[in-house]
């Protein structure tokens, strides 16, 4: 089954298992199975096999999966076989963090240039890089061939600095701006919020689990 028929909750389960593959690789591991693999990600096994079945059969019955062989196998899937030149928009505290994360390289992705619209950070150093004026925007990424942005500006600047990546020819956006972005249909957002994800885990913290002692 080609893989672009797979539900988008499967591929976005493909990156954890990737994940766990290197983890066990750095372990020395040679084979693993469905279960290790779920019970290491917190998934059922039956999860595991019908989510690679969308991609194809990688493992034996009965003998589990060559960990080094289903580790490739993802990264073609995943279409990590070459190092992606990737933009950053955004030079402030967040921005300079990214610029510095060094598992982006090492996981296929290569922060090739650096924006931001401020004249104060405007020539200051990000990361290796020295940071561009966001008017360049567009000839940087023509140049470089980029097809993916993240974007970590406030959200009032970031519908109109999408919008200019859009049409600048990229294709994927990871957004930490706190608003939904609207883009074509063929342009792929992942939205990273921590404050909303700490907000559906404070869910969970009930009073009497915070502060046992107001509660005796």
């Amino acid at each position: 089954m080609a893989k672009k028929e797979a539900p988008d909750i499967v591929v976005g389960r493909l990156p954890l298992y990737l994940r766990v593959l290197n983890q066990l690789l750095e372990e020395g591991r040679t084979t693993t199975n469905s279960q290790e693999l779920g019970g290491r990600l917190g998934l059922s096994s039956a999860q595991i096999r019908k989510d690679l079945s969308y991609f194809g059969g990688f493992g034996k019955y009965g003998a589990g999966y060559d960990v080094a062989y289903l580790r490739e196998q993802l990264r073609r899937i995943l279409n990590l076989e070459q190092v992606w030149p990737v933009i950053l928009v955004g030079a402030g505290y967040l921005g300079h963090a990214l610029a510095n994360y060094q598992r982006f390289i090492e996981n296929g992705f290569e922060i090739v240039a650096v924006f931001d619209s401020d004249p104060n950070k405007i020539g200051t150093q990000a990361g290796i890089h020295v940071v561009l004026d966001v008017k360049d925007l567009e000839k940087v990424i023509d140049e470089k061939g980029v097809v993916i942005a993240i974007l970590a500006v406030p959200m009032q600047a970031a519908q109109k600095v999408a919008d200019r990546l859009v049409n600048a020819g990229v294709r994927a956006i990871l957004n930490y701006a706190p608003v939904r972005l609207n883009v074509p249909d063929h342009v792929k957002v992942q939205d990273i919020d921590p404050v909303a994800r700490l907000q559906h885990m404070a869910f969970y913290l009930s009073d009497a689990e915070v502060n046992p002692e107001e509660n005796t």
